[in-house]
């Protein structure tokens, strides 16, 4: 195994919600996965109401400081598997690492804000820290892969998927409970980093590395009628992946999205890296993959037949 084999595939797109002037969501996918170039998935979801204004570009700050911190941590993920280095690697993930993440994401805010202020009127009083802050509110989800470790973290809302090598989903960092409405945890919310969620999974048999990772923002799994929605798109993406291939579900992904923003009236994001078979067990491909679905399934449905919400 050579770190310049490609390990993973990714497809990621992002659509406006309908009826809103931009969208608040960002996102990337970069790296190959392999140790010298670890892969990277985030999704960050600005508020977007009237008191978040700058939501957007906290989306995109909240992204970008991820991507700075996690080729850090990858960078000294490299060696995690030598005796006692995994250990005090995961401490610095659940306590380190938010922390960094949270203070890069503030100090980012406020040098916008002061090369950005409004005009104010003369002895209108400098607001509070914190309410410059809530001007940039956003959500996070971000991963680091590396062919020795898995690792996430989520701040608010949206999902995590994970489908295993042996077709098992699960959304490791669903909160136990569900926010109500549109309330969340944020990046601008005092301590923050107290409100990250982490999933801790080295992978110490590479033939048992998950063969697709999802990240979205709340705008796919709020376009569902039932809690059951999201885990079932899911599970018809990875299907969908199989039997169509990356380029076939790559050129349908705008139109699902679409689909769902149209349901829940939200900006509507979606990161997936899918595993290459071959890079993780230098065989074959999986013969354990997915069956072929019927062959007069049209290409441009989305990957699932579940209920969605009453379109309004």
């Amino acid at each position: 195994m050579t770190f310049g084999v490609r390990r993973w595939e990714t497809l990621a797109d992002s659509v406006r919600g309908v009826g809103k002037k931009r969208n608040q969501d960002w996102f990337t996918c970069q790296g190959s996965g392999s140790g010298e170039d670890p892969l990277l998935l985030a999704v960050a979801d600005g508020h977007g109401s009237a008191r978040y204004t700058r939501s957007e570009i906290g989306a995109r700050f909240a992204v970008d400081r991820f991507v700075g911190r996690a080729e850090l941590f990858a960078r000294a993920a490299r060696d995690c598997h030598e005796p006692g280095r995994l250990a005090r690697l995961m401490t610095y993930a659940r306590d380190d690492f938010p922390r960094a993440l949270v203070q890069d994401w503030r100090e980012e805010a406020l040098g916008h804000w002061d090369r950005h202020r409004p005009v104010a009127d003369a002895g209108t009083p400098e607001p509070p820290q914190s309410e410059k802050l809530l001007l940039y509110g956003t959500t996070l989800i971000g991963a680091v892969l590396t062919p020795w470790l898995f690792v996430a973290w989520q701040i608010g809302d949206g999902d995590l998927a994970v489908v295993e090598h042996d077709g098992t989903l699960s959304r490791p960092l669903a909160p136990a409970e569900e926010d109500l409405g549109d309330e969340t945890e944020s990046l601008c919310g005092k301590e923050a980093w107290s409100a990250v969620r982490m999933h801790w999974a080295p992978v110490f048999d590479q033939a048992r590395t998950p063969r697709l990772v999802v990240l979205s923002t709340d705008g796919l799994s709020k376009s569902f009628a039932s809690a059951d929605g999201y885990r079932q798109f899911v599970a018809g993406l990875d299907g969908r992946l199989a039997a169509d291939g990356y380029e076939g579900v790559r050129e349908v992904l705008p139109q699902w999205l679409e689909q769902a923003s149209k349901y829940s009236g939200d900006d509507t994001t979606l990161a997936a890296a899918l595993r290459h078979v071959s890079a993780v067990t230098g065989g074959p491909p999986d013969p354990e993959a997915p069956p072929d679905p019927a062959p007069d399934t049209p290409a441009e449905d989305s990957p699932m037949d579940t209920e969605r919400k009453t379109e309004t």
